[in-house]
C-alpha cells in the first residue's frame, strides 16, 4: 500500500475570492469510513493543509491492467461552509505519491426575504472511472477550415465553453478557463505517475487536439454553441469537478501556449489519440508514450513518432484575456524595471483579496526581498513551484487571478471605473489647493484629489474611492488606507505636506503605465495641438518604436502633440505603408500597438515567419512539409532574378523541385546533387530571408 496526497481548495468567482472558513469530511468511497475531519478546514487563502491519504502501489498504475482493477484509490470530500451550499465530490483519484488538488467551487445561499431558498440536498459531483479504465472506441473527426477567413492566428483562448456529452444529445454547457480544461483533461485522459516526458507528449496532443477546436471552428461551424465535447468518442475526456493533479498542473502552467503543427503551416494539427489497448487509431497512443519515454525519448521526438517529422512545436504570443504579455525571460530578484511594477501592482490587488500574500510598499519596480517574499507566498497558494521567480507560468497565473479579482470587483460595484475626462484631466496641475481638504469639501481639488487616490488605491490594493467632487466617507477611507501604506500620520484633513506626498506617489505611478493601459486605442483621433495624457501614450510608444527604427524620429515624452510628434507619427506612416496625414486615427493606433507590442516581445515584424533550421536530408520523392517550406523559399528567389521556375507549393519532391534544387546548388557554388543537405538548406534560406526582409 502506498501514499497519496490531497490539497482541498475552496473559493467562488473563478478563485478571484477564498473561502477561508469550512468544514472539511473525507471518507473512502467503498467503506464509507471518514478518514480525515475538520471543523477548520482551510486558511485565510481558502487552502487546507495537505492531507495524507492510502492508495494502490505505484507501479500498479505503469503498465495497462485489466480494466476491473483499479490503480488509485477513491474517495469522496464533503466541504460545508456557512452561508453556501454543501458540496460533495464523489470518487476523488488518489495516486501513490501524488498530490491531487481538488478544487472547489461554492455558490452562496441565495436568499429571498428571511428565508433561504435552495436545493435541501447538496451539490453533488460524481467523479466518473478514469478514461483509462473505459471500453469506448475514440472516433475523433479532423477538423478542416470552413471559410478561408477563419481565425487565422492561433491563439489561446481565455476560456473554452465544453459539451458535457456527445454533440447532438441534451448536456450541460460549461465555460471554463483554457488553461484549468486542459489541466483537467490530463488528469483524466492519462495517470499522473507516468515519466515526465510521456506526460509532456500527451498534454502536447491534449492541447493541440483543442485548439484545432477552436481554430477550425469544427462545432461552431455547424450551429453548436459550444467549442469542444467531454464524449471521447468525439473529443477529449473532461470531468466537470473533477480533480487535478500537481506534477500535471505544473507542466500544463509552463507550456500551455505551446502547440504541434506542420512546419509550412500554422494551423494546430489534428492531434488524435488513443489508448492503444482497448482502442486503436491513427494517432498518438497514450500507454505507447509510457514505452517510448521509457526507451529515452523526449516528448517532441514521441509526438513525431505518431504524427510524422515535418511537425514541430510552436508557441503562440496570442493569449486572450491576458491584461500584460510575458515579457520573454523570467524577472527576478535585483531586477529594475517596469515588468517589475506589473508584478508589484498584480500583487497588490489581488492581495486585497488573498490578504496571506504581503502587501508591497512603494512599488517602485525594484525586485528585492519583499517582492520576492510575495512571490513565494502567491506561488504557494496558486500550486506553483515557490522559487520566488517570475517565470512564464507564474506571470501568466498572476495575470488570470489578478483578470479574476477586477471583474469580480466590477460584479460588486466597487469603483473600478475611469471617470477621467479628458478637460479635466488636463487641467491637474498638482498645486495645494489652499486651506487644504477636509470631510464634506467640494470641488475641482476635491476630484482632482480622488483621482490620485484612485490610481494609487489600483497600485497598491486598498479600497478605491468613487470620483464625485465631494469628500466623502469612502474618500477619506481611502486617504487613512494611504497614510497606513505609507506609514504617515494618520490625518483626516488634507493639509500641504499630505498633498504633496499623493501627489508625488501618483506621478511615480503615472510614469509607468501597463501594457493594457498604454496601448488601449482612446477612442478619437489625436491630432496636432492636442494635450492630454493619451498624447502621452502615444509618444511612450513611439519613443522606444525609434529606438530600433531610426527613420522614426526621437520624441520626448509628454503630454503635447507637437511638430515633431506630428513629423514622429507622419514617418511612421510612410515606413509602415499607411496614409500619411499625420494623424492617429484607429488604424495608425493599432499598427503602432502592433509594432511597439513586437519590439517587447523580441519579434523581428520583418523576418519571415517560416524561416526554420535545416530538418533532415530532402530529396526525390519526399513528401513532408519540409518540402512545402522549400518550395516557397525557392519561389521566392524565382521571383527575384534566379533562373529557376515557381512551383506549386505542396510537400511533393517530384523532379521539377529536383531541377531547381540543382540549378541553385551550381548558382551557389555547391556541390550539385539535388539533394538539400544542411549546406544548400541553409544557403538557399538565408538567401530567402534577405529578399523577405530587404535586406537585399
Amino acid at each position: 500500500m502506498g501514499k497519496g496526497y490531497i490539497i482541498v481548495q475552496l473559493s467562488k468567482e473563478q478563485e478571484a475570492l477564498p473561502i477561508t472558513s469550512a468544514k472539511i469530511k473525507i471518507r473512502d468511497q467503498k467503506t464509507k469510513e471518514v478518514i480525515f475531519e475538520t471543523d477548520s478546514g482551510v486558511d485565510e487563502s481558502g487552502r487546507s493543509e495537505i492531507i495524507e491519504l492510502d492508495a494502490p502501489d505505484k507501479n500498479l498504475s505503469l503498465e495497462p491492467m485489466n480494466k476491473t482493477y483499479i490503480p488509485y484509490a477513491r474517495y469522496d470530500v464533503l466541504v460545508t461552509a456557512e452561508g453556501y451550499n454543501n458540496v460533495l465530490i464523489e470518487g476523488v483519484s488518489i495516486f501513490d505519491e501524488t498530490t491531487s488538488i481538488q478544487n472547489v467551487s461554492l455558490t452562496e445561499i441565495v436568499k429571498i426575504g428571511a428565508a433561504a431558498f435552495y436545493n435541501t440536498t447538496e451539490d453533488r459531483i460524481v467523479i466518473p472511472p478514469h478514461q483509462l479504465l473505459l471500453d469506448v472506441q475514440r472516433d475523433q473527426k479532423t477538423g478542416v477550415l470552413s471559410q478561408p477567413f477563419v481565425l487565422r492566428e492561433v491563439y489561446i483562448p481565455e476560456y473554452i465553453t465544453v459539451h458535457l456529452g456527445a454533440p447532438s444529445a441534451w448536456a450541460q454547457n460549461v465555460t471554463v478557463r483554457f488553461v484549468d480544461y486542459i489541466k483537467n483533461v490530463a488528469s483524466h485522459e492519462v495517470y499522473p505517475t507516468w515519466p515526465e516526458e510521456s506526460l509532456r507528449a500527451n498534454i502536447y496532443a491534449q492541447i493541440t487536439f483543442a485548439l484545432n477546436r477552436v481554430y477550425t471552428e469544427w462545432y461552431v461551424s455547424r450551429g453548436y454553441s459550444f467549442q469542444i465535447t467531454n464524449s471521447t468518442a468525439y473529443d477529449q475526456y473532461f470531468v466537470y469537478g473533477g480533480n487535478v493533479f500537481e506534477n500535471v498542473s505544473e507542466i500544463i502552467d509552463s507550456i500551455f501556449n505551446e502547440y504541434f503543427s506542420i512546419v509550412n503551416s500554422n494551423a494546430p494539427y489534428f492531434t488524435q489519440y488513443c489508448n492503444g489497448t482497448t482502442a486503436k487509431c491513427n494517432g498518438l497512443s497514450q500507454w505507447g508514450t509510457v514505452d517510448l519515454a521509457n526507451g529515452g525519448r523526449n516528448a517532441f521526438e514521441i509526438l513525431q513518432y505518431y504524427y510524422g517529422n515535418d511537425k514541430i512545436l510552436k508557441r503562440t504570443p496570442i493569449i486572450a484575456g491576458l491584461v500584460e504579455s510575458y515579457p520573454g525571460s523570467a524577472i527576478r530578484r535585483n531586477d529594475r524595471n517596469s515588468n517589475v511594477t506589473i508584478i508589484q501592482q498584480q500583487l497588490n490587488r489581488i492581495s486585497q483579496n488573498y490578504p496571506a500574500i504581503p502587501k508591497l510598499i512603494p512599488v517602485d519596480g525594484i525586485f528585492g526581498p519583499n517582492t520576492e517574499a510575495s512571490v513565494k507566498v502567491f506561488q504557494r497558494i496558486f500550486n506553483l513551484v515557490q522559487d520566488g521567480i517570475v517565470g512564464r507560468a507564474t506571470w501568466y497565473k498572476l495575470s488570470a487571478i489578478y483578470t479574476a479579482v477586477k471583474r469580480l470587483a466590477e460584479l460588486d460595484q466597487e469603483a473600478e471605473e475611469n471617470m477621467i475626462t479628458e478637460g479635466l484631466d488636463a487641467s491637474f496641475d498638482g498645486d495645494y489647493p489652499l486651506g487644504g481638504l477636509k470631510y464634506g469639501s467640494k470641488g475641482g481639488k476635491v476630484r482632482e484629489l480622488q483621482v490620485y487616490l484612485s490610481t494609487l488605491a489600483e497600485a497598491y490594493g486598498f479600497k478605491k474611492n468613487a470620483i464625485t467632487g465631494i469628500f466623502d466617507y469612502k474618500t477619506l477611507e481611502t486617504l487613512m488606507e494611504f497614510q497606513k501604506a505609507f506609514n504617515l500620520p494618520t490625518l483626516k484633513l488634507v493639509d500641504r505636506r499630505l498633498w504633496n506626498t499623493i501627489y508625488c506617489a501618483y506621478v511615480d505611478l503615472e510614469e509607468l503605465y501597463s501594457v493594457e493601459d498604454l496601448t488601449r486605442y482612446p477612442g478619437y483621433v489625436l491630432r496636432k495641438n492636442f494635450s492630454n495624457k493619451d498624447v502621452r501614450r502615444l509618444k511612450t510608444m513611439l519613443r522606444k518604436i525609434s529606438t530600433l527604427y531610426k527613420e522614426i524620429p526621437e520624441v520626448n515624452v509628454d503630454r503635447d502633440f507637437d511638430g515633431r510628434t506630428q513629423n514622429a507619427v507622419l514617418r511612421f506612416q510612410r515606413t509602415f505603408g499607411l496614409v500619411q496625414n499625420g494623424e492617429v486615427d484607429i488604424n495608425t493606433w493599432r499598427n503602432i500597438v502592433f509594432v511597439y507590442l513586437a519590439l517587447d516581445s523580441g519579434r523581428d515584424i520583418n523576418s519571415s515567419d517560416i524561416l526554420f533550421p535545416f530538418p533532415f536530408e530532402l530529396k526525390l520523392g519526399d513528401n513532408n512539409g519540409y518540402v512545402a517550406v522549400l518550395k516557397e523559399y525557392m519561389n521566392v528567389l524565382a521571383k527575384n532574378g534566379y533562373n529557376i521556375r515557381i512551383l506549386p507549393v505542396d510537400n511533393i519532391f517530384d523532379l521539377a523541385t529536383e531541377r531547381n534544387v540543382k540549378s541553385l546548388q551550381k548558382v551557389f557554388d555547391l556541390r550539385i546533387t539535388g539533394v538539400v543537405d544542411r549546406i544548400t538548406w541553409e544557403k538557399i534560406a538565408s538567401t530567402y530571408n534577405d529578399f523577405f526582409t530587404g535586406r537585399r
